[in-house]
């Protein structure tokens, strides 16, 4: 167990917010990389980090040996190599979602998780946005019964992003689906439990010059006679959102990640609806990095568990990787959860 947290931060753009979020629970800023000089700088004066503790390279911040965690948050193509270098040796790890990009990629980074005894987190925000965490506990505590159905999206609009082909998200490996679906993906395993079966199709009509589609639509059926829905767009034209609806049988939950207020549809005596909905004021917060470092963090020093294990972010890949298939084959696919 250790006694005090020394971080390093890989990948400043998305690292910027971990890294505000560590130094704000308590933890020392040992280290921060990015391969671009005038982001690392800009990063580095902004928060004080002195010259000597910024890299280009994150291999300097592996031989440190006075870093025991890092925060990985580079483009998703990166992960597998720098996990396995970060494990080996002897930091604990929070990784931006998604975990990895394939399942040769999973596998691996499985196995030396299991190989080495330290703390790994996978970034799956969503699990810290303040309405996704409120639903959450409404669904626990069966205000609305027993779920049967349950759907979200991810609406966002890269096209000022994948405008340019050599950008890391427009690799062909990274489809739509893994690289941002993974967050509807996510939200709905947690709510729902493991989909046994998916089934999807895709379109390609607002980003041709992508090799893989840019909107999708799949069919997820869980256990427990739960059926869902997840809608991914890359190209939409509205603002970006995580609406997801979740339906039990006493009630229903309308929420999203942009929102400072969710509706929660109720029944009163003998089965019948409320009137009107309860709504429920929100902080909206949907990158909530200072609780979900705070996690991090809390299970470091205090040698707990970590829900959002590598075999969690495994999982949501794992169905995100099987509705790619099913929208390709045109068939039914059933995740493979085995790594």
């Amino acid at each position: 167990m250790e006694n005090k947290l020394v971080v390093g931060v890989i990948g400043l753009k998305m690292g910027k917010n971990h890294l505000e979020a560590a130094i704000k629970y308590g933890a020392k800023a040992g280290a921060i990389c990015d391969t671009l000089e005038s982001t690392l700088n800009a990063v580095g004066d902004e928060y004080n980090i002195p010259a000597d503790k910024r890299f280009l390279d994150y291999r300097d911040v592996v031989d440190n040996k006075d870093i025991n965690a890092v925060i990985i948050a580079t483009p998703d193509q990166l992960h597998r190599q720098m996990i396995l270098d970060f494990l080996a040796a002897g930091k604990h790890i929070l990784c931006e979602k998604p975990l990895a990009l394939t399942r040769d990629d999973l596998k691996t980074i499985i196995a030396a998780v299991r190989k080495y005894d330290h703390k790994f987190m996978a970034g799956q925000i969503c699990r810290f946005t303040p309405a996704f965490v409120k639903a959450k506990e409404i669904i626990d505590a069966g205000i609305i019964g027993d779920l049967y159905y349950v759907e979200s999206e991810y609406a966002h609009d890269y096209a000022h992003i994948l405008g340019d082909p050599e950008n890391w998200r427009a690799d062909p490996i990274r489809h739509g689906v893994i690289g941002g679906g993974c967050h509807p993906v996510d939200l709905l395993r947690w709510f729902a439990g493991d989909p046994e079966e998916v089934f999807a199709y895709g379109t390609h009509k607002m980003m041709p010059h992508l090799c893989y589609d840019d909107a999708t639509i799949s069919v997820l059926k869980f256990p427990n006679n739960i059926i869902g829905k997840v809608f991914v767009s890359i190209a939409c034209k509205r603002n970006y959102t995580m609406r997801t609806l979740i339906y039990g049988t006493k009630g229903t939950i309308i929420c999203d990640n942009t929102s400072s207020t969710m509706q929660l549809f109720s029944t009163e005596d003998e089965g019948r609806m409320a009137a009107k909905p309860q709504i429920i004021e929100v902080e909206v917060n949907d990158h909530n990095a200072v609780r979900e470092f705070a996690v991090f963090a809390d299970a470091i020093l205090n040698d707990t568990s970590i829900e959002m294990s590598a075999g969690e972010g495994a999982k949501t890949v794992a169905v995100c990787l099987a509705i790619v298939e099913s929208s390709q084959i045109g068939k039914p696919v059933n995740p493979d959860y085995n790594f």
